[in-house]
């Protein structure tokens, strides 16, 4: 039997994932009472023969001051025998603050306080689940089919868990610096496509772009030492216990350059089997909308 006690930070996405494993087959229990847990797990242990192989246990802050009694019941479930998983979700405070104004939703710890405040002392609170956790998931760039395919991966497929989640990011200095970026990188010194006349109004992501790009020496150079110094960086990063990197990739507008130099980095990255990678490119057709809108007025 699998039994996976699903945690984290409010508004990471917990109560999604658990949505997401009871599609996946599993018997999907939410807030369970902290003093119920080792009866509970007593309960689908013994009954493990039976229909239930697979459960998903929610817990969350929402228990109040049962959470001080978790790490001795855990602690309980080990000794009888009982093999259990954490999932830990988790985001950054940012994107917390953000998904929490936008469903206006009061945070548990929060009460008429400020939400940062109440963020703070959650991940206070939780520091010894992520610590225990054998999976962490950092959604704060993930999308939903993104969450679902990570998931999936782990508790279908059973697939090796990559702990990294690496998301490659061009954009346009003009429309500022991703605020979210663990490392920015200045790409408006190549030459610029954009004075071209036949590849102004193509992107990174049309051949004659991306050829035009990385037939300058630099450009080869560039990619060469960039995936050089990633690599190093990434076992590092991950002894350290990240589980999220951004790498932004910028040039002026995020739309020839960027995009070229972050497609490139893409590409050598994601066959590594040790984390995984996602690419997004945030600029790249604001141009286009910009002109439109100076078109219409």
């Amino acid at each position: 039997m699998r039994f996976v006690i699903v945690t984290g930070m409010s508004g990471a996405g917990k109560s999604t994932a658990l949505k997401m494993l009871e599609d996946m087959g599993y018997f999907c229990v939410d807030n369970l009472p902290i003093p119920l847990l080792g009866k509970f797990a007593q309960f689908v242990n013994e009954g493990s023969s039976g229909s239930i192989q697979k459960v998903a246990l929610g817990v969350d802050i929402r228990s109040g001051k049962g959470m001080d009694g978790l790490e001795k019941t855990l602690e309980e479930i080990g000794v009888t025998g009982l093999a259990y998983e954490i999932l830990f979700l988790d985001a950054n405070e940012e994107v917390l603050v953000k998904r929490y104004k936008e469903t206006r939703r009061t945070h548990p710890l929060a009460g008429s306080g400020r939400v940062e405040n109440g963020i703070r002392e959650e991940r206070n609170k939780l520091g010894f689940l992520k610590e225990r956790a054998d999976y962490i998931l950092d959604t704060s760039q993930l999308l939903t089919r993104e969450l679902k395919s990570e998931l999936d991966k782990i508790f279908v497929k059973n697939q090796g868990f990559k702990s990294l989640m690496i998301t490659i990011l061009s954009f346009g200095f003009k429309y500022g610096i991703p605020s979210d970026s663990d490392l920015v990188f200045d790409v408006r010194f190549l030459p610029n496509p954009y004075y071209i006349d036949e590849l102004k109004a193509l992107s990174g992501n049309d051949a004659p772009v991306s050829e035009y790009v990385m037939s300058h020496e630099a450009s080869l150079t560039f990619l060469n030492k960039l995936e050089d110094m990633i690599e190093f960086l990434i076992p590092n990063y991950i002894l350290e216990g990240k589980n999220q990197l951004v790498v932004s990739i910028g040039c002026t507008g995020g739309k020839h350059r960027s995009v070229t130099l972050a497609n490139g980095l893409y590409e050598r990255l994601s066959k590594s089997e040790e984390y995984g990678v996602r690419i997004e490119h945030r600029d790249i057709g604001k141009d286009a909308i910009r002109k439109k809108m100076d078109e219409t007025r």
